[in-house]
Formats: structure tokens, C-alpha cells, sequence
């Protein structure tokens, strides 16, 4: 007959507080970054509000997806058994992904300026002058 230890751990302790906290980091950036684009947006869409809105809601969307996949898919932690581990493994974690998420914000901005510029240059009208030699 064969006994099986029991250990505690507090590895659940661990994803109950991770996903909750990168969850709610991902929702702030992401309304913060996406409310203040539409500026941008509407530039780059020469103040045709409806598309520039529409497409400021699917980069949002994917915003969304692209870093709560991210969040998932590094949840896994190794085997917590102390308080201390517990702290040192999410301050891990959830510093990983701020950082992370800090890129991809920056990224997105990056993006956003990029299309504002090229926008820009379509704006200016180019004049052809006449020029006898």
C-alpha cells in the first residue's frame, strides 16, 4: 500500500492573484492608450471619424487578445511552498509582463505616430509650376 504526501503549496494562491492583476494592468493600458489614439486615428483618416473610431476599436481588440494570449500562455509557475516563494515568483511574473506590456504600448504608439506621419505627407498638396528655359 502505497502513501501519498500532501504537500501545501500555494501555486494556486499564485494564479488566483496573477491573472486578476495582469488582467486589470492590460484593461488600464489599453483604455489609456486607446482613448488618447483617437486623436491620431482621426488624423491619420483625414477626420473621417466613423473609420478612424472602427479601426481604433480592432486594434483595442487585438490589443486585448494578443496580451491576455501572452499572460496565459506564462502562467505556468513552478512549485511554490513558501509565502516568500509566492512573492518572488509573482513580483516574476507580473514584472515580465509589465514590461511586456510597456513594449507593446510603446509599439502601438510607435505604430499610431508612423501612420499620422504618412498620413501627413498625403495632405500636402504638390504644385507643378510651369518653368520656360
Amino acid at each position: 500500500m502505497t502513501t501519498a504526501i500532501l504537500t501545501t503549496t500555494y501555486n494556486f494562491s499564485a494564479y488566483m492573484i496573477y491573472l486578476p492583476l495582469v488582467i486589470m494592468l492590460t484593461v488600464l493600458v489599453s483604455q489609456f492608450l486607446f482613448k488618447n489614439s483617437k486623436t491620431f486615428m482621426i488624423d491619420i483618416f483625414h477626420q473621417k471619424e466613423d473609420i478612424a473610431m472602427a479601426t481604433n476599436s480592432l486594434f483595442k481588440i487585438g490589443f486585448y487578445l494578443l496580451n491576455i494570449g501572452f499572460a496565459l500562455c506564462i502562467i505556468e509557475f513552478a512549485q511554490i511552498e513558501t509565502v516568500e516563494r509566492l512573492v518572488v515568483a509573482l513580483s516574476k511574473k507580473i514584472g515580465g509582463f509589465s514590461i511586456y506590456l510597456g513594449v507593446m504600448m510603446l509599439l502601438n504608439l510607435f505604430l499610431f505616430l508612423k501612420g499620422r506621419k504618412h498620413a501627413l505627407k498625403k495632405e500636402i498638396p504638390i504644385k507643378y509650376e510651369n518653368f520656360d528655359i
